[in-house]
């Protein structure tokens, strides 16, 4: 099980190079972010987009790109659909967003004759390497869909399961997330998250271990488990995917992690046919870097369990 992004490394290291198409590629941030990747035998890039931009940011920032293989298309819309097409036809592995809006890049992921679409919602999966926790925690969603309906929540719990399994946990425990741990029907999104619970027990939800609702401290402290008498609880401070009820919950989890807590993280897209890297413009350059990791060990997994 990997426990670490260093260990997401180390498990790419075991198999053979992944290949990503970044869509509109004249982006110094995308670049600096793939050439490091490949400097690291993380994955190999074909750059798709204008060739006298990129090659001109390149010189700029002092990238080297010549090993690279360049598609060179001007239009941004024409360039993003090239690229994710190299994806569909298994000529690169995984789709990485470059200096392009992200509509159009969506539009480019859902096209219907090239793109990555598998009939599912799409969902956002980031995952969290934190220090003073033994494991890697995977938040979603906290970036695409704003009010998850009890169907979403399911589609976002099958959509997450690959990632998490990718990285070596097997029968992972999902906790639907709640101001409190009991159901209250003043409040839905606890007894959402019963129904998420009941689904799993009767079978509907499978390859996880599902508990809910949890309060955020039940979910990954095992100690407050312990104060709040909740040893009876399937998830007991030791849950490896955070549901959370909505996208505000989510992504001010998601900063106040990245802004306050010592911890890197990776961010990949799923619900598509292969990884996509949906990075924004304020992520790191180690977001970035971290985001090709995954996608190359999601990869490697769906190339193997399909």
């Amino acid at each position: 099980m990997s426990k670490t992004f260093e260990d997401l490394v180390a498990k790419v290291s075991q198999f053979d190079m992944k290949k990503v198409s970044v869509a509109v590629a004249q982006d110094s941030a995308v670049l600096e972010a793939v050439r490091a990747a490949k400097d690291r035998n993380i994955a190999d890039a074909i750059l798709v987009g204008d060739r006298d931009k990129i090659e001109a940011v390149a010189k700029e920032d002092k990238v080297d790109i010549s090993d690279f293989e360049i598609v060179d298309i001007k239009d941004d819309i024409e360039a993003s659909l090239a690229a994710v097409k190299l994806v569909r036809d298994g000529v690169a592995d995984m789709y990485m967003k470059g200096i392009i809006n992200t509509k159009d890049f969506l539009k480019s992921v859902l096209n219907k004759e090239v793109g990555l679409r598998t009939g599912n919602a799409l969902s956002h999966v980031c995952v969290f390497d934190i220090k003073g926790i033994d494991h890697l925690l995977f938040l979603t969603d906290v970036a695409f869909i704003p009010y998850p309906s009890l169907e979403d929540k399911v589609n976002i719990i099958n959509n997450t399961l690959p990632v998490v399994k990718a990285c070596g946990i097997d029968n992972p425990k999902v906790a639907p997330l709640a101001a409190v741990e009991v159901v209250n029907p003043k409040m839905p999104v606890t007894v959402e998250a019963a129904e998420l619970t009941q689904m799993n027990k009767d079978g509907k939800i499978t390859g996880c271990i599902v508990d809910g609702p949890l309060s955020l401290d039940l979910a990954i402290d095992a100690d407050a488990a312990k104060h709040k008498a909740a040893t009876d609880r399937a998830i007991q401070g030791d849950a490896d995917i955070l549901l959370f009820p909505d996208i505000h919950a989510g992504n001010l989890v998601y900063k106040a992690l990245v802004h306050t807590a010592d911890a890197v993280n990776g961010n990949i897209l799923t619900g598509t046919k292969a990884p996509v890297i949906l990075t924004s413009r304020s992520d790191t350059f180690e977001v970035k870097v971290n985001s090709l990791v995954l996608g190359a060990v999601v990869a490697e997994y769906m190339k193997n369990n399909q």
